[in-house]
């Protein structure tokens, strides 16, 4: 069902959903209304002082008791706002921890169409205005509240005609402001939407600079960040027009009902029916009402942007969580792998790989080669569960892997990819990236496993050692060494089945070598899936799968295919002869 423009009930449940620290909101609330009392006490005081001032009849009880209302205001005030902005803090950060819980959970297919700095938007951007609304906002609305509704009663008591006549301004006052208040949603809600649309681009032209300067895109990208700024300054624009109106208004209002009450109240203490101490009394008041309405504008415009924060961080927590969650723990050492009749379709339009099938022994190399654009990747993909087949099932042993859970599948694959994905950080960290003991294991273990990847002479050569720090994405770092870390990782976690995706691709002979024997060895006696355009790292699989289209074409031996495929043994003609 389509959220209502107004509609305050999604904010409100996600609030609620969020945990309130019921105590700290009470101790608050409470704190903010002890407060309200005490500001309220002070222009009776005041009253009383002005209503009976001479230097004769100075009442010093009267003056520490304005003294005290005031200090006790003060701290109390002070304790109100700091609880309730802990209120804030304590939702935003719930929020974000369920948000960021989810987030890492969603299935690959989510970050296939999204981009991830839209998703970083609504994380930080979002929920920062859901904080302010929550931190900064809603204690002043509270205790303008509670400041208001205490004033007036005292006013009526006091006074009731010249309350009334204060009173007139209200509705006045509403009239404008609820046309410029739904202006004002409509304004927040698109420049939310511009924020997101430009912080993805930001990040994806800083994420890829060196991609950006090899192609001399700096223009480009100046046009397309120009472009997404004065989209921004299009938004913030709208908004100071908004906020133009509004302010001029409001002071309006203010000063016409403070000269009104001025000439009322003077005219009624020069004829006696008002003493002094009542009239400026009555002004006090007047201000502990004009404060919070002033503030309530703010108020109402900072909701409305949570209104739209809160529609976009609910559709993320809505979202279905990457399947296999839970599923059985199950040692897939010594268990061959089917591959029954697997389909898969990114979208109905997009058919991408159509009854694929083929068995893979336990300890066997099987290579998968053919055309770029086959369906090669897909496949392991497929194999790496991050997407589920759309027809047909892969098995291990005799167990669909779709019952095992992710987290226990994918423990018990290695996984060494062309670009030797990397994460900022040290190369300590990054060989123990994901490891559930990665705090027990000590130096000796990682050298040794880099010494199995060929890696520990280069890491010896770093001042730093395994505490060197290797960049953003690995920048710091040689494809070879990126290449050859992977490896080491791999050797770490002790992986059931390996599965290697161009893994020499990029690399110079010298590094390709080095590489290779480092793989060569990290094969041994496990069941390997190789994805390689150079046929001269696959001559020696126990079976190539030749997939063109999304097909399987040809399968058996190189010779084999050599003999029973063309396209293989043009292939093979083109590249090994």
């Amino acid at each position: 069902m389509k959220k209502q423009p107004n509609d305050l009930k999604p904010f409100i449940t996600l609030i609620l959903s969020a945990k309130i620290p019921k105590l700290s909101l009470t101790i608050g609330l409470i704190a903010s209304l002890i407060t309200t009392l005490a500001g309220l006490v002070v222009p009776i005081l005041t009253k009383n002082l002005v209503d009976g001032f001479s230097l004769s009849t100075l009442s010093i009880p009267l003056i520490i008791a304005i003294g005290v209302a005031f200090i006790i205001q003060a701290i109390i005030s002070g304790l109100a706002l700091y609880l309730l902005t802990v209120v804030g803090q304590k939702i935003v950060a719930r929020l974000r921890e369920r948000m960021w819980l989810k987030l890492v959970r969603l299935p690959v297919n989510y970050y296939d169409q999204t981009s991830s700095g839209e998703t970083v938007s609504r994380v930080v951007n979002d929920t920062s205005i859901v904080r302010e609304l929550i931190s900064q906002h809603f204690p002043q609305f509270i205790t303008g509240i509670i400041s208001i509704i205490g004033a007036i009663v005292i006013l009526f008591i006091m006074d009731w005609k010249m309350t009334l006549l204060m009173l007139i301004a209200v509705p006045l006052t509403l009239l404008v402001m609820f046309p410029l208040g739904r202006q004002m949603a409509k304004i927040s809600r698109g420049l939310q939407d511009e924020t997101a649309v430009f912080t993805g681009n930001i990040q994806q032209t800083l994420g890829e600079i060196r991609l950006m300067k090899a192609s001399t895109a700096e223009e480009t990208e100046e046009k397309r960040g120009l472009s997404g700024i004065n989209k921004l300054l299009t938004f913030g624009l709208k908004e100071a027009r908004i906020f133009a109106l509004i302010a001029p208004i409001m002071q309006l209002v203010i000063m016409l009902v403070i000269v009104l009450i001025i000439g009322y109240g003077g005219m009624r203490v020069a004829s006696g029916a008002m003493s002094t101490g009542s009239l400026i009394a009555f002004l006090l008041y007047l201000f502990q009402i004009i404060m919070p309405i002033t503030s309530f504008a703010m108020f109402f415009t900072q909701l409305q942007k949570a209104k739209g924060a809160t529609e976009r961080i609910i559709d993320i927590l809505e979202l279905q969580l990457e399947e296999g969650q839970d599923g059985l723990s199950l040692d897939i050492a010594n268990k061959s792998i089917h591959v029954s009749n697997v389909s898969f379709a990114y979208s109905e339009e997009e058919p991408v790989l159509g009854q694929i099938s083929f068995t893979a022994q336990s300890g066997e190399m099987i290579a998968f080669a053919g055309p770029s654009g086959g369906g090669k990747t897909t496949l392991f993909g497929l194999l790496e569960r991050f997407y589920e087949p759309t027809a047909g099932e892969i098995l291990i042993g005799d167990t669909p892997i779709r019952q095992l859970s992710v987290k226990a599948w994918r423990n018990q694959i290695g996984y060494v990819s062309q670009d030797s994905a990397m994460m900022a950080g040290t190369i300590r960290e990054n060989l123990c990236y994901g490891l559930e003991n990665e705090n027990d294991i000590d130096d000796e273990r990682l050298w040794e496993v880099a010494k199995m990847a060929y890696a520990d002479q280069f890491i010896k050569t770093f001042p730093h050692g395994l505490d060197t720090e290797v960049g953003e994405r690995g920048v710091k770092l040689s494809g070879g060494q990126r290449q050859r870390i992977a490896i080491a990782r791999a050797f770490l976690r002790n992986p059931k089945i390996l599965m290697m995706d161009e893994a020499t691709a990029s690399l110079d002979s010298q590094s390709e070598s080095v590489v290779q024997q480092a793989l060569s060895r990290l094969m041994e006696g496990r069941t390997t899936f190789v994805i390689a355009h150079r046929l001269s790292t696959i001559v020696d699989a126990n079976k190539i799968i030749f997939i063109e289209n999304g097909q399987v074409t040809g399968s058996g031996t190189h010779q084999e295919l050599i003999a029973t495929h063309p396209l293989y043994r043009q292939f093979a003609e083109q590249q090994l002869t």
